[in-house]
């Protein structure tokens, strides 16, 4: 198993130049052009996840909800922000995989609260009083 493992980690960068030197044989400079386009946008996700993290995990925290799914959520976009600066296709294919894959499926509902108050006795409410 540590074999295949280790073969395939082995491989991966093979592919990955083997993949870009044949792209370039095709299309020539407009590959460099694609490269550094999305070497500039993996740039800008990660620093958007950068300044966009904390508002996220008040938001998560003030809805009642997990903040850990707040925190998988910025994980995932800054790796895949790391996998679009790596040069390569494949990288870049794993990337928009892992942007397209939905984190908050419950963010969008109102919290529901299923504790109950300590004394179910009291009765809330206003009054004053009249002489």
């Amino acid at each position: 198993m540590r074999l295949i493992f280790t073969l395939a980690l082995l491989a991966f960068p093979i592919a990955e130049i083997w993949i870009l030197i044949d792209l370039a044989h095709h299309y020539g400079w407009w590959l460099l052009v694609y490269l550094i386009v999305i070497t500039m946008l993996g740039l800008r996700l990660i620093g958007d996840e950068k300044l966009l993290f904390s508002g996220r995990m008040m938001q998560s925290l003030n809805q009642g909800g997990n903040p850990v799914k707040a925190m998988f959520g910025s994980a995932r976009n800054i790796m895949a922000g790391i996998l679009l600066i790596i040069p390569g296709i494949i990288t870049d294919f794993i990337a928009v995989v892992l942007l397209l894959i939905p984190v908050n499926k419950g963010a969008s509902k109102t919290p529901e609260f299923t504790q109950k108050a300590a004394n179910d006795d009291v009765i809330e409410g206003e009054f004053r009083r009249e002489d």
